[in-house]
């Protein structure tokens, strides 16, 4: 019997969980260690910020599913892994060895890193988790009453701007509703080099589609920003030229605002000889294995990926779903041929599809792979990409609750591309 242990019940984690057990030996033992004890949707969390789901219509709580599938469940947040004695240490005291361990806990949020950022201590809301896009949602009922300037973006060292232009279009459809869009300006900040980059160097035509929407939608931008730091009411930004120097200074007024922090590994890993690169993310071969610690593997949004090529402000490389699931995929494949006897042979597809919903209508994306050059380069718009995130939410939902494991992102980018089913 080996113990295959999952760290982190994210998007990633729980998708893992269930391929794992359909993967692994009938007497293998799979552990999955989170640190809360439900599932949030994360990308649902732009809805939440402005009212239109409540957190409990997106949170699962994850006993009785993994239950039913019989995985154990450790609702503990790890305090540090310990590779060399195959082992994590929890924050209660606990020691749970492994014979493998998938690592797939997301990222830390790094607030810290510019004064002001942050929904804790800082001036700026967020809608990274749930009860951050909870809190971003009270604060901007508040807002909503005495209404002025919108600021809202994506800092350097961001890898995840999906999410800042659905939130500044989803923000504008509800200003819209409430009949007070005419009281507010708004404002698009981002480190990307142009808009619709999205840390890919674009998909498509996002660029000419994205800045299309800000135009339609009256939402000014600002791109090669560089977040100095943020007051109360005020965002200090520096935009900078495609070479990196200086081109202008901005003093942003707000009443309310959203940005999307830098990301890094999370501290339980950070500084883990052979494990991580400097910012604490998982280092990984082609088979989602860690070079240094060869029982060791990771999925999502923790593993280390270098960026597309230099930018004047620094961006990353975001993970999509359908990357996430391509790794789940083979990572769970891998282990199974390891205990087996076998070396491993499966690669991850890093094929990406994205609904970017607007509020109304949005945009959607196909990278094959997400890399370039790219077999498949596409992009599309339209109140279709709306209803398409919405039964998305519902699909991934019923998904978590039911063991399922199939692969969405794959069948949804055949269909619509109108190709045979993709090799995983």
């Amino acid at each position: 019997m080996a113990h295959i242990v999952i760290l982190g019940a994210g998007l990633g984690g729980v998708v893992m969980a269930y391929e794992m057990r359909d993967a692994a030996r009938k007497e293998d033992k799979i552990t999955v260690i989170s640190d809360r004890p439900t599932f949030q949707f994360t990308p649902s969390n732009p809805w939440v910020g402005v009212g239109w789901r409540k957190s409990e219509q997106i949170e699962i709580d994850l006993e009785k599913p993994f239950r039913k599938k019989n995985i154990d469940f450790i609702p503990v947040a790890a305090r540090k892994v310990r590779p060399e004695h195959n082992e994590i240490e929890l924050i209660d005291g606990q020691s749970i060895s492994f014979d493998f361990l998938i690592i797939a806990t997301g990222p830390e949020l790094a607030f810290d890193e510019i004064d002001g950022l942050g929904p804790d201590g800082g001036y700026t809301q967020s809608i990274c988790t749930t009860s951050h896009a909870a809190a971003a949602h009270d604060a901007f009922e508040t807002f909503a009453k005495s209404p002025g300037p919108i600021v809202v973006g994506a800092v350097q060292g961001a890898s995840c701007f999906g999410p800042a232009y659905e939130y500044a279009f989803i923000l504008d459809s509800e200003l819209r509703k409430r009949k007070i869009r005419d009281k507010v300006p708004m404002t698009f900040v981002t480190s990307e080099p142009y808009i619709g980059h999205l840390g890919l160097d674009g998909v498509g035509d996002t660029k000419g589609l994205l800045e299309s929407e800000l135009r339609g939608h009256h939402i000014k931008w600002i791109i090669n920003a560089k977040i100095k730091q943020i007051e109360q009411g005020t965002v200090f930004v520096e935009e900078v030229d495609d070479a990196g120097a200086r081109k202008s200074d901005h003093e942003l007024p707000f009443n309310y605002s959203m940005f999307l922090p830098a990301f890094r590994g999370i501290e339980a890993v950070r500084e883990v000889e052979g494990l991580v690169n400097p910012r604490g993310f998982i280092l990984i071969d082609k088979h989602q294995r860690n070079p240094s610690h060869k029982n060791i593997f990771s999925i999502g949004v923790c593993v280390a990926i270098p960026p597309m090529g230099k930018t004047p402000v620094p961006v990353g490389v975001p993970k999509t779903g359908f990357m996430i699931e391509s790794m789940t995929a083979a990572t769970a494949a891998n282990i199974r041929e390891l205990l087996d006897g076998n070396e491993p042979t499966h690669e991850a597809t890093w094929n990406a599809l994205c609904l970017a919903d607007f509020g109304d209508r949005g945009v959607a994306f196909a990278a094959m792979p997400q890399i370039p050059p790219r077999n498949v380069n596409w992009a599309a718009d339209g109140k279709w990409v709306h209803l398409a995130k919405v039964a998305f939410e519902k699909y991934f939902i019923g998904k978590v609750k039911s063991g399922n494991p199939e692969p969405y992102y794959e069948k949804a980018l055949s269909k619509l591309l109108g190709l045979e089913k993709l090799k995983r």
